[in-house]
């Protein structure tokens, strides 16, 4: 065990949790939106209107939040990458 593998793990570990961090928030807030939406839907479903399916300023909003959430992936990935190699490397 060398110092490069212990530098990986560091690192990888460092990226997951930054990673993690920006991805509750925007998860939460997603989700929310999405439950409001839902609710919505039934609202107008049992009320008999036509929905409007034009864009929203929810759906812009959720848009962003599955990019954010993404990007957060990503950066969770490439610890979960680095991780791997600092035990794949001897």
């Amino acid at each position: 065990m060398g110092i490069l593998n212990i530098v990986l793990w560091i690192a990888g570990a460092a990226l997951i949790g930054f990673g993690w961090t920006r991805f509750r928030g925007p998860w939460a807030r997603y989700q929310a939106l999405k439950e409001e939406d839902a609710n919505v839907s039934r609202y107008n479903a049992w009320r008999g209107g036509v929905r409007d399916d034009s864009t929203t300023g929810a759906s812009v909003a959720m848009e962003v939040f599955r990019r954010q959430m993404t990007i957060a992936g990503a950066v969770m990935a490439v610890g979960i990458v680095l991780l791997v190699l600092g035990f794949a490397i001897r």
